[in-house]
C-alpha cells in the first residue's frame, strides 16, 4: 500500500513537473520571439543611419539579439522534445543552450547600455563632420542617402542648425548649383529648392539632426538592453 502511494505520487510529481516546464518553456519561447522581434525591429527600423554612426556597438547589439531570438526557437523546440522523450541527454543539452542564450543576451543589454552612455558625444563629435565632409561626394551614396532620409524623418536641417551646411564641401562646389542648404532641409522638395534658406521653405526654425536622432537612437537601445537583460533575467528565474 505504503510502495503503492509513493509510485502515485512520484507519477503525479513527474507530471507536474512536465506541465511547469512546459509552462516555463512557453514563457521562454515567447520571450525569445520578442527578442528575435526587438533586434529585426531595430535593424529595420534605424538601418538608413547605420552609415552615420561611427560605430557600429548599435547594429552588433541588435544583431546579437537576432541570434540569441533566434537559438531560443530551436532551444524551445529542443525543451518539448527533451519533456516528452524524458531524456536526460536533450535536457542536459537544453539547460546548456539556455545558459548560452543567457550570456548571449546578458552581452548584448551591456552594450546597449555602455552605447547609450557614449551616443551623445559620438554623435557631437562626427555626424556635423561626416554631413558637411561626406554629403554628395564620390562614393558616398550610403551617407548623401542616409542624410536626406534624417532631414525628412526628423524634420530638420543640418547637425546642430541649418547653418553647419555653409561649411559643406557640398554647397562650396560647383555642382550645388547656388543652394544653400541641400534639397533634403526642404518643408516640401522640388528640384534646387536650397537656394533659398527661408524659414518657410526649410526646416530653419525646428533645430539640429543631433538631439533627434539622439533621442531616436536612445530610445532603440533602451529596448535593446531592456528586452536582452529582461528575458536574461527571467532565464535565470
Amino acid at each position: 500500500m505504503s510502495a503503492g502511494y509513493k509510485d502515485d505520487q512520484n507519477d503525479w510529481q513527474t507530471v507536474c513537473l512536465k506541465y511547469l516546464l512546459f509552462v516555463f518553456n512557453f514563457l521562454f519561447w515567447m520571450g525569445g520571439a520578442a527578442v528575435l522581434g526587438v533586434g529585426v525591429w531595430t535593424l529595420v527600423d534605424k538601418s538608413d543611419y547605420l552609415s552615420l554612426l561611427a560605430s557600429s556597438t548599435f547594429a552588433v547589439s541588435a544583431y546579437i539579439l537576432i541570434l540569441a531570438g533566434s537559438l531560443v526557437v530551436v532551444t524551445g523546440f529542443l525543451g518539448c522534445c527533451a519533456v516528452i522523450r524524458e531524456q536526460r541527454s536533450c535536457l542536459s543539452m537544453y539547460f546548456f543552450c539556455l545558459l548560452l542564450i543567457f550570456l548571449i543576451e546578458l552581452v548584448a543589454g551591456v552594450l546597449a547600455y555602455v552605447y547609450y552612455q557614449k551616443l551623445s558625444e559620438e554623435l557631437k563629435q562626427n555626424l556635423s563632420q561626416t554631413m558637411t565632409e561626406n554629403y554628395a561626394q564620390p562614393g558616398k551614396g550610403a551617407i548623401t542617402l542616409a542624410v536626406d532620409q534624417l532631414q525628412q524623418d526628423f524634420k530638420c536641417c543640418g547637425s546642430n542648425n541649418s547653418h553647419d551646411w555653409r561649411e559643406s564641401i557640398f554647397i562650396l562646389s560647383v555642382s550645388a548649383e547656388g543652394r544653400v542648404v541641400p534639397d533634403s532641409c526642404c518643408k516640401t522638395i522640388t528640384p534646387l529648392c536650397g537656394r533659398r534658406d527661408h524659414p518657410s521653405n526649410i526646416y530653419k526654425v525646428e533645430g539640429g539632426c543631433i538631439t533627434k536622432l539622439e533621442q531616436f537612437l536612445a530610445d532603440h537601445l533602451l529596448i535593446i538592453g531592456a528586452v536582452g537583460i529582461g528575458v536574461a533575467c527571467l532565464q535565470v528565474s
